[in-house]
């Protein structure tokens, strides 16, 4: 009986020897997220163009550059650029964007949001709603 529960155990013993480890999934060694607080923008007939600056961009895997569209707003994460993420969330835009139609592209030292206009051949004096209400009110009527 003793022998029986020693090779039992022995077998065991030989089995998780035998068993190669799960893979190793190295850990993220981003600090912390960065709020991303200063852009500039254009429009033309079709875009609203939002430039940002981010010097290394260019040089981070295409995956670690995201960007999520809705109809009214969009957000930017750029994972592990110099030990760290950026974002930026921008809500409440002037007017409706097409989702589908929207995109990002990286160039050096800069990621371009182009968010498509839902209607082509509209006026964009603002980027937000927001930004036109506070224009708005220190205009004398």
């Amino acid at each position: 009986m003793k022998n029986e529960m020693q090779q039992k155990s022995q077998r065991k013993a030989e089995l998780t020897e035998n068993k190669k480890p799960a893979a190793v999934v190295a850990p993220i060694t981003t600090g912390y997220t960065v709020k991303i607080s200063n852009y500039g923008w254009d429009k033309s007939d079709k875009f609203v163009k939002i430039y940002i600056t981010l010097p290394g961009v260019h040089q981070v895997p295409a995956e670690s550059v995201q960007v999520n569209f809705t109809e009214r707003s969009f957000d930017l994460l750029v994972k592990n650029l110099n030990g760290k993420s950026y974002s930026i969330i921008v809500n409440n835009l002037l007017k409706p964007i097409s989702v589908e139609g929207s995109s990002k592209k990286v160039k050096t030292d800069t990621v371009l949001i182009l968010c498509r206009k839902k209607a082509e051949n509209t006026q964009w004096d603002y980027l937000t709603q927001v930004e036109k209400e506070c224009k708005e009110k220190g205009k004398p009527s």
